[in-house]
């Protein structure tokens, strides 16, 4: 069905809304997160950002050669436990501040776990017992790194402190 050319102008706002929202509808936001989610541009914007970031790393853990059901499959059960530390921001003294730092750190730790960009340095550490830790560095919105380390792997963040960041 073609729109009258006379409806167009009445059909862009939506297009805008529905571009400039989150991920999701805000028509079915459940949690007190997503409702400040929905009213704040900016986290909205975040957490568009982040659903992109889930996709590829979704993508690339559906596309490994082996384990990549169980691999998708533990990416969507962190996700969940992710949301639910998100929701919990509503009891901090700053929930926006928190919600932001939140999809901050996630975005950064999907991008390590899953390698979806090129680091901007790696450097190997030679230790005492002969092992060589490996860790790549991010530039992430916020910056991070991957630790490789045997066979364990972390994402660390900048963290703010009240000396300045570390």
């Amino acid at each position: 069905m073609r729109l009258p050319l006379f409806l167009v102008p009445l059909c862009l706002p939506a297009l805008a809304a529905a571009q400039d929202g989150p991920s999701f509808d805000c028509g079915t936001a459940r949690s007190e997160a997503e409702v400040l989610i929905c009213g704040d541009a900016d986290l909205a914007a975040l957490d568009r950002r982040l659903a992109g970031t889930f996709a590829a790393a979704m993508a690339t853990a559906e596309g490994l050669d082996a384990g990549a059901e169980a691999a998708a499959d533990e990416l969507r059960a962190t996700q969940r436990g992710w949301i639910g530390r998100r929701d919990a921001c509503l009891k901090e003294s700053d929930p926006r501040a928190c919600v932001e730092a939140a999809y901050l750190r996630r975005e950064a730790e999907l991008n390590g776990l899953w390698l979806l960009s090129e680091p901007v340095n790696t450097v190997f550490y030679a230790c005492d017992d002969n092992s060589t830790p490996a860790v790549s560095f991010y530039e992430t919105a916020l910056p991070s790194a991957r630790i490789e380390y045997g066979d364990r792997v972390d994402v660390v963040t900048l963290v703010p402190a009240g000396s300045g960041s570390r």
